[in-house]
């Protein structure tokens, strides 16, 4: 445990498995808990970006760029946050995905994700009907995915996330066939956009209609923004079909792959919108 000066940081390991013989697996994680509680708060799933070496003590302001600060800066603004490492980054760098069970790093990530919402449920300072998930560039796409696996959480924030498949650097989807993420993409549909089963605003629809904040850089080398508007131009109807248009914002900074602190504070402030938190 050690002490920030508006809440306590908690290094944590959790089970994610759900049988008992799962034991060898254990996600490394921050549990940040604000100093001022109420008697239930809001909580947020932050999902730190590609880091190899720093993992969750990037966004959680240990080291490492201001601008991935999110979780130390969300709990500074009481969130009561959870931060695991991805498979394979961090202090969680020994996961072995070629003897897993699951087909895809992805997929790994995501069913942790739902067992740290199953966490976050059992802490007794947590409101479990104001959980929220949020993510820059690996976090935010992994932001989305595991929102679209589990309604519980019921806002998403996802920053420099994801573009069109077919503007993915040019349709060469090379870059999500790792272990890490999705290797059926190059097995199985060989790295085309053209055969993959589904695409982003599909992931986005299974996001609606709870509340969706995306920030995507005019100047993304990683995605496009072209790609961006594709998907954004294709969720806007089912929103407005949903009467929730009101709670699906796409902005466009002027910038390259970063959460520019300007479009962090206008996050912050939507949040504890969406949240009630104070």
């Amino acid at each position: 445990v050690e002490e920030a000066s508006d809440y306590w940081r908690i290094g944590i390991t959790y089970n994610p498995e759900p049988t008992p013989t799962a034991t060898a697996d254990r996600v490394p994680a921050f549990l940040l808990v604000p100093k001022e509680l109420e008697p239930k708060n809001a909580a947020m799933l932050c999902l730190h970006p590609t880091h190899s070496e720093l993992g969750k003590a990037l966004v959680c302001g240990l080291r490492g760029n201001p601008n991935r600060f999110y979780a130390h800066e969300l709990a500074q603004r009481g969130f009561v946050c959870l931060v695991p490492d991805y498979p394979g980054f961090a202090d969680y760098a020994r996961y072995d995905f070629d003897t897993d069970e699951y087909a895809s790093g992805t997929m790994k990530a995501i069913w942790n994700n739902v067992r740290a919402i199953d966490l976050l449920e059992t802490l007794p300072c947590v409101d479990r009907d104001r959980i929220g998930v949020i993510g820059h560039s690996l976090g935010g796409h992994n932001a989305l995915f595991s929102a679209a696996f589990d309604q519980r959480l019921r806002c998403v924030v996802s920053s420099c996330g994801f573009n069109a498949f077919e503007d993915y650097y040019q349709g060469d989807l090379t870059g999500w066939t790792s272990t890490r993420y999705m290797p059926r993409i190059a097995s199985r549909f060989d790295s085309d956009p053209a055969q993959m089963p589904f695409d982003f605003p599909e992931v986005l629809a299974a996001v609606a209609p709870r509340p969706l904040f995306v920030s995507a850089p005019k100047d993304d080398a990683n995605f496009a923004l072209p790609g961006v508007l594709k998907c954004e131009r294709a969720i806007l109807p089912l929103y407005r079909m949903l009467s929730a248009d009101s709670d699906v914002t796409f902005v466009y900074p002027d910038a390259e792959h970063d959460f520019p602190d300007d479009i962090r504070q206008r996050v912050y402030a939507w949040l504890q919108r969406q949240l009630g938190a104070r």
